[in-house]
């Protein structure tokens, strides 16, 4: 029997909830709002505390007898097509390592692509898995990279056949996709899974002009961030898994290893409605947020300076193989500045912020919540930082190495590097060593240099310049690299 998408279980248990006045002895200790500082309540208005129950013991019974997160998760895999859904209130950080640990153990390989977030690189540290880095197809004419192909996997499952499956990044946070379908096969044939992180492809499900999502590609277990291209709230995640390849509930028993047993009944509530709005209406509204992302495409294209990568940019012989059109990657190098001063310079003066830049390019994110006002508000202060460029220039000199120069040599498993003896060295010292911390711009996320690698000049000269032109490290432990952490010598 076909399942009733018009149902959402947390928000009808949350609205049972109130409506039967439950006076609570339990946490969270604001107890309804009434214990919150009025000045708190002020900024975040009372219902996020009405929202803020406990999951068992408030939104349900203390053995969860109304299954009401059961019953949520089983729609949202209804909806999507998957055979199992998990939901996360700790962001896909936490789903993705997971889905790691539930397919290598300890010293076991996976393929990688090496275009993969902090979060894959904290799963193998977290459990001392061997990565396999499958190096991504580079554009080295836009210095940008696109994920794996998959003729690649397959020559690195036949130098390592024992490697336990594969993980790849899709769609990145530029927008650019893998052919998923060819490499579910390539894993299939060996009966080894893949995971897709598929943080960035919420909405993918819902329309059929947007790239293939894992599921309908045959991957065997996805993981989705509902509070990027979706409704949900920060830290909305969920995983889906298909297929036998891996267990259900060993999936389930990683995720509670890594969990919180306090799980946001707010974010649960959020993923729900998401699920029955685009259940309902996901065709139509992303219907218009495409009409509206070509329009917006064309009129940038038009602005002075600026140049709105599309489909021949981005997918190609050695790029990417699809290409999702909603985040509006923008080159801004026709300004003489990068795209580090344009994203600052629109949050300064235009009160306008980016979902991340690089040092040629901001990406200027578009979802099914925009609209013709706020596409106007960004048009504006688009033509207006074109008109703005000659005060931002010149800007600081990104020292971008070629493709070859940017990967380092793994010379020991991430865990043993970060969790050994280590030290902090100046940056001009540490050529030569051993890196024992992640550094990594962000956004959008993507690590340069992982516990375990071999340090390089030009790596170094890299972000020591990016700095300077505005890159963020926050992992770093010096975030402004005057020192690098890396494996004590004694070590060596």
């Amino acid at each position: 029997m076909p399942l009733d998408h018009s149902q959402a279980p947390v928000l009808e248990a949350l609205a049972r909830y109130h409506a039967s006045q439950q006076l609570s002895f339990s946490p969270p200790g604001h107890k309804q709002a009434r214990g919150a500082d009025p000045r708190v309540r002020d900024v975040l208005g009372d219902a996020v505390f009405y929202g803020d129950v406990l999951a068992s013991g408030g939104l349900d019974d203390r053995r969860t007898g109304s299954r009401v997160l059961e019953r949520a998760e089983r729609l949202m895999a209804d909806a999507v097509h998957a055979s199992h859904t998990f939901f996360s209130t700790c962001g896909s950080s936490l789903s993705v390592k997971a889905a790691m640990l539930s397919v290598a153990h300890p010293h076991e390989k996976l393929l990688i692509g090496r275009d993969a977030h902090k979060s894959v690189v904290a799963g193998l540290i977290l459990a001392g898995i061997q990565p396999v880095w499958v190096d991504p197809r580079w554009d080295a004419d836009r210095h940008l990279a696109h994920p794996p192909a998959a003729d690649d996997f397959e020559a690195a499952f036949t130098a390592h056949p024992d490697a336990k499956g594969a993980l790849v990044t899709s769609p990145t946070p530029y927008g650019t996709c893998a052919d998923l379908r060819a490499l579910a096969d390539i894993c299939h044939r060996r009966r080894r899974p893949l995971i897709v992180d598929e943080a960035w492809g919420a909405h993918l499900p819902f329309h059929p002009d947007l790239p293939t999502w894992a599921m309908d590609a045959g991957a065997d277990l996805c993981v989705t961030s509902i509070h990027k291209m979706g409704s949900g709230l920060e830290q909305g995640s969920v995983f889906h898994l298909q297929g036998d390849l891996i267990d259900p509930t060993l999936l389930k028993t990683r995720a509670d290893l890594l969990g919180t047993t306090s799980p946001s009944v707010l974010i649960y509530a959020g993923l729900d409605g998401w699920r029955r709005q685009m259940a309902q209406h996901g065709r139509g509204l992303l219907d218009g947020a495409l009409r509206l992302a070509s329009r917006v495409r064309e009129d940038i294209e038009a602005i002075d300076g600026l140049h709105v990568h599309g489909r021949a940019d981005f997918c190609g012989p050695g790029l990417a193989d699809d290409f999702d059109p909603l985040p509006v990657v923008i080159d801004v190098s026709g300004l003489g500045t990068t795209g580090y001063r344009v994203a600052d310079w629109l949050r300064t003066h235009r009160s306008v912020d980016v979902h991340l830049s690089d040092h040629r390019r901001i990406n200027t994110q578009l979802t099914h919540a925009d609209d013709e006002e706020t596409t106007r508000v960004l048009l504006a202060a688009l033509k207006a930082v074109s008109a703005a460029a000659p005060e931002l220039r010149s800007a600081p000199t990104v020292d971008v190495p070629p493709p070859a120069a940017l990967r380092l040599p793994q010379t020991c498993l991430p865990r043993d590097a970060f969790f050994g003896p280590v030290e902090d060295v100046p940056a001009q010292d540490a050529v030569g060593r051993v890196a024992a911390e992640m550094i990594t711009p962000y956004p959008p996320g993507i690590p340069t240099v992982l516990p375990g690698e071999l340090l390089t000049e030009p790596v170094l000269r890299y972000l020591r310049s990016g700095i300077e032109a505005g890159m963020n490290l926050p992992d770093a432990v010096d975030t402004r690299l005057h020192t690098v952490r890396v494996v004590a010598a004694d070590e060596g």
